[in-house]
């Protein structure tokens, strides 16, 4: 008996077997004509497997399924295979990262997109928290691929295509390109993966989303009222007049929605400075920078409604490899989204050899850094922090290079320069 899947053709899940099965050289058949929710309903199917969960696997020996397990099957199911790796801490690493593309990327993706697509109730603050755990197993691993062209050793494994398959769902229904261009060695990775021939066979050719859904969530239908039927013997009751309250009036009754606490910084005294202003002359200068943005910033600078600091990274000594300290610095950007709507920020990688010297310029809304963000992102420990002194020239020419990338800056070439904005 040969081994028969049953799913939709276009099922992910599926085409963790499938492609499994085109590196092993096992024959996998899809079952024909099958139909969600019809095909799995069967009394056949749920003989195999109680709750209907597709894909299954047909074997010789019995049903299989769970889509990481079948996938397991196909594997091993041939000798000498490749794709758990030729050592025992090759099938760790390849065992970890499959939990880790399962637990951490897949559900996170399918939280963000299946409320959206009306499968189950679509919560606001729901979503934020998928998506923020979503954007910190992406960091992780675009952190790995930095060095790493697969995810264990020198070629494809099995957490590779498990990988690939649960990141094929967030790239083409929901994770557009503004949300992947943050991960680089993701997108990579990901697209390296899906043109191999075993994957491109079975994936086709693959277009990244351009939108994000819009919410289907479904209302729950009002349930009727409860009537109480009338008996035949029950005498009419004269009815008493009820006097009924205004609405207005009941709807003071009803306790009002707590409003959302607004962010201390929102509270303070108008500023001049427009912050958006600024970040959009930043970045539409392309010459004349002196000229044009940094006079334009001192000319837009509110030192009442905003300040500027100076970081610098306390654990410099640690800097050994250029692209380890990039990604560091990368992440800390990430991680200060939540700062998005007050702050600037420039970060420069400072040093032609290691151990390399990071250094950076805020700009915070307030005269003090923002306590969410101290409280928030770890990252703010690391760092040292003094604020600028605007009487001093020194430190004021200090501000103007590190926000044009003066190069040698303090004496020293850049390596990099990020931006936050």
């Amino acid at each position: 008996m040969a081994l028969v899947l049953h799913a939709g053709k276009t099922n992910k899940n599926a085409f963790k077997a499938l492609i499994a099965a085109e590196y092993s050289g096992v024959a996998v058949k899809l079952v024909d004509n099958f139909e969600m929710g019809v095909s799995n309903k069967t009394p056949e199917f749920l003989k195999m497997n109680p709750i209907g969960k597709v894909p299954l696997l047909q074997t010789p020996e019995g049903p299989v399924f769970e889509s990481n397990a079948i996938a397991r099957y196909v594997s091993r199911s041939k000798a000498g295979n490749s794709l758990f790796g030729s050592t025992l801490i090759d099938y760790g690493h390849i065992e970890q990262w499959i939990d880790f593309a399962s637990m951490e990327i897949d559900a996170n993706i399918a939280k963000w997109f299946y409320p959206r697509k009306g499968f189950g109730v679509y919560l606001p603050p729901a979503e934020e928290a998928a998506i923020a755990a979503l954007k910190r197993a992406l960091g992780a691993l675009n952190t790995h691929l930095a060095c790493n062209t697969y995810l264990v050793g020198h070629s494809v494994t099995l957490a590779d295509i498990i990988m690939t398959c649960n990141l094929y769902l967030g790239f083409t229904q929901i994770m557009i390109k503004s949300f992947t261009s943050e991960y680089p060695h993701v997108e990579r990775y990901f697209w390296t993966m899906v043109n191999q021939p075993n994957f491109k066979k079975i994936l086709g050719d693959v277009k990244q989303a351009t939108s994000v859904p819009p919410v289907q969530s479904k209302k729950p239908a009002a349930q009727p009222k409860e009537t109480k039927p009338k008996t035949k013997d029950e005498p009419k009751k004269e009815a008493k007049k009820v006097a009924v309250k205004p609405k207005v009036e009941a709807a003071e009754e009803e306790e009002a929605p707590k409003p959302k606490p607004k962010n201390p910084l929102d509270l303070l005294p108008p500023s001049k400075m427009v912050l958006d202003d600024w970040k959009r002359l930043y970045s539409n200068t392309k010459t004349n920078f002196r000229e044009v943005a940094i006079k334009g910033f001192w000319d837009m600078y509110d030192p009442e409604g905003y300040s500027l600091w100076f970081c610098d990274y306390k654990y410099n000594e640690e800097n050994t490899v250029s692209f380890v300290t990039m990604n560091k610095v990368g992440g800390f950007l990430q991680r200060m989204d939540l700062a998005r709507k007050y702050a600037f920020g420039k970060m420069l990688v400072i040093g032609k050899d290691p151990p390399f010297k990071v250094k950076g310029l805020w700009l915070f809304r307030g005269q003090e850094i923002p306590q969410f963000v101290m409280d928030e992102c770890y990252d703010m420990e690391l760092y040292e922090w003094k604020k600028v002194d605007l009487s001093d020239e020194a430190q004021k020419e200090r501000v103007n290079q590190m926000i044009e990338d003066a190069e040698p800056f303090e004496g020293e070439p850049l390596l990099d320069a990020k931006c936050f904005k």
